[in-house]
């Protein structure tokens, strides 16, 4: 009994604090000092309080933990400003199934935001409908949030729908759209065509030109309606586009319609299933109601 009183003691006592023959005091668990003497004037000599070793391990453990969820807020935040459908959140390259060849350029672009950024290089996605456009710009958006990095998807709908409901703010709400670093507009040329909504479509293509920072476009129209507009409202506008926006063309299959496809295989399984459910389950009852007759 002694002896574990003796061991105990002697464990608590090789914990504590004490002084070197330094001078300095030092940790008793990690035996490193948590004093520094300075040795220069006014205050030459004097001991001052610095952490020891395990000391330090636990402040950069807390601190990192702090930067973490510090980090984390930032991104929720920017991605419920960013986005204007919580299904984009999903939008992500870990999400992706593998089936647009074209997702290496997404990549990419993340991958070199600051040299996209510097040489106000964008994206002009095209192609038919389903063949995941969006979900490239998307990817794109939520690996650039992951960094921190402000960025709006919306679509024209939206901005004329936020344009007509407040009039009087019209140029503040297009700087502010002005003001992330990176703007995606996702369905292009699907927004009303009336006068006042091409010219607000002008207005917001003209002012991020203007801004310097680059913008990605997702459209179902070709490239040669591009290059060859109806009339003068449309080709300032394609110009514009043109010019700040390398074009990407989508080939691949439509995923939508594969999606479809396969949730219908799936419900017919499904139905199956549960038809042959049924027959076993009338067959137990027959063969039951036999054993019984028997």
């Amino acid at each position: 009994m002694t002896n574990d009183f003796e061991k105990v003691f002697d464990a608590a006592a090789e914990t504590q604090d004490y002084t070197g023959g330094d001078g300095l005091l030092y940790c008793g668990s990690c035996r490193t000092p948590k004093q520094f003497r300075m040795d220069k004037p006014p205050m030459e000599g004097r001991l001052l309080p610095r952490r020891c070793q395990c000391e330090q391990a636990q402040y950069d453990k807390e601190e990192a933990e702090r930067k973490r969820r510090k980090h984390l807020q930032a991104v929720e935040e920017l991605k419920r400003r960013g986005f204007t459908d919580s299904k984009m959140r999903e939008w992500t390259f870990a999400n992706d199934n593998g089936k647009c060849p074209q997702m290496e350029l997404a990549h990419f672009y993340a991958e070199h935001w600051e040299t996209m950024r510097e040489e106000n290089i964008g994206y002009l996605l095209w192609g038919k409908v389903g063949t995941g456009k969006s979900y490239f710009a998307g990817c794109i958006a939520n690996a650039l949030m992951e960094q921190e990095v402000p960025v709006r998807m919306t679509n024209f709908s939206a901005i004329l729908n936020d344009l007509t409901a407040s009039f009087e703010g019209r140029n503040e709400y297009i700087e502010r759209l002005c003001r992330f670093s990176l703007l995606i507009i996702d369905d292009f040329g699907m927004e009303r065509g009336t006068e006042y909504g091409l010219e607000q479509v002008y207005n917001v293509i003209d002012s991020r030109y203007r801004s310097g920072k680059p913008l990605i476009v997702t459209t179902n129209l070709t490239l040669d309606s591009l290059q060859n507009p109806q009339d003068t409202a449309h080709a300032r506008i394609y110009d514009r586009l043109l010019e700040m926006c390398a074009p990407i063309l989508f080939t691949g299959e439509n995923f939508r319609k594969q999606t479809a496809t396969e949730k219908l295989d799936r419900l017919k399984g499904m139905l199956a299933e549960q038809k042959k459910g049924i027959t076993v389950a009338a067959a137990d009852i027959a063969g039951k109601g036999e054993t019984a007759h028997d």
